[in-house]
């Protein structure tokens, strides 16, 4: 399932200062804090490298359309899967509203949980306000672009726009992602154990008829082998106190 967000901000600078800077996408990383990189392939071909809720992501990207002072559209087409579109609208004297749209496909545990924890919204709302920050605090851009692209796709670029397939993580996945997942996993399987060790003795006797149920905490996924491995061992430790508790309990136990 995809993730949308749609983020605007009113910016103290007329409509072309704050469009040609939009233009200079190597320098997004001055004011966008999940954007490593972006290197200029040609007028419509760009390579990114970002870091995603702790997941460092790659993709190439075309320029689906581009109009001056209005509209600059993408959409992936290698890599992470993603498109979306800046909008610009003259809203006063020296002001400008820009707005940004976009659509992400998360791939794999980590960014599957971000995006329920909004991550990905939340960083495009810093993103837009670093923007203000950066342009306000400049007489000029570091740059512009006044070409024009004409669009084949109207309006905002959904992730059905895009060519690409995700990157299944080749890019690595940083500690921080790996400590995070291990963490909420782990709070899993210790939920999991306080349901089950406040049951009756015949729960726990079903529990440990079904050592497969251990399983179902975080199923093995060929992107988060780092994780499955002590989810699987937490599980194990799990069934191994409700055992012994039985066993302690039972006034057969040591006939």
């Amino acid at each position: 399932m995809s993730t949308k967000v749609e983020k605007s901000i009113v910016v103290d600078v007329p409509i072309s200062t704050a469009y040609n800077q939009w233009t200079q996408f190597e320098d997004f990383p001055q004011f966008m804090g999940a954007v490593q990189q972006v290197e200029q392939l040609d007028d419509q071909r760009l390579r990114w490298v970002a870091q995603i809720a702790g997941v460092k992501r790659e993709w190439e990207a075309r320029i689906l359309e581009q109009r001056p002072d209005e509209k600059i559209a993408w959409a992936a087409t290698e890599g992470a899967t993603n498109a979306g579109a800046v909008y610009f609208a003259p809203v006063g004297a020296g002001q400008t509203r820009v707005t940004l749209e976009l659509e992400y496909e998360p791939e794999g545990l980590v960014e599957k949980a971000g995006e329920t924890l909004s991550i990905v919204e939340r960083q495009a709302e810093k993103d837009v306000e670093s923007f203000k920050t950066f342009i306000e605090g400049r007489s000029t851009p570091t740059g512009a672009w006044r070409g024009d692209v004409e669009g084949a796709v109207p309006g905002t670029p959904g992730v059905e726009s895009a060519t690409s397939q995700g990157d299944s993580g080749k890019a690595g996945i940083s500690k921080t992602a790996m400590a995070a997942g291990a963490a909420a996993v782990a709070a899993g399987a210790a939920a999991v154990a306080a349901t089950r060790g406040g049951g009756s003795g015949e729960d726990s006797q079903s529990s440990q008829d079904s050592p497969a149920e251990a399983e179902v905490v975080a199923p093995v996924t060929e992107d988060e082998t780092f994780v499955s491995e002590p989810v699987v061992a937490e599980a194990v430790v799990v069934e191994a106190v409700v055992v012994d508790e039985d066993t302690l309990t039972d006034p057969r136990a040591n006939i």
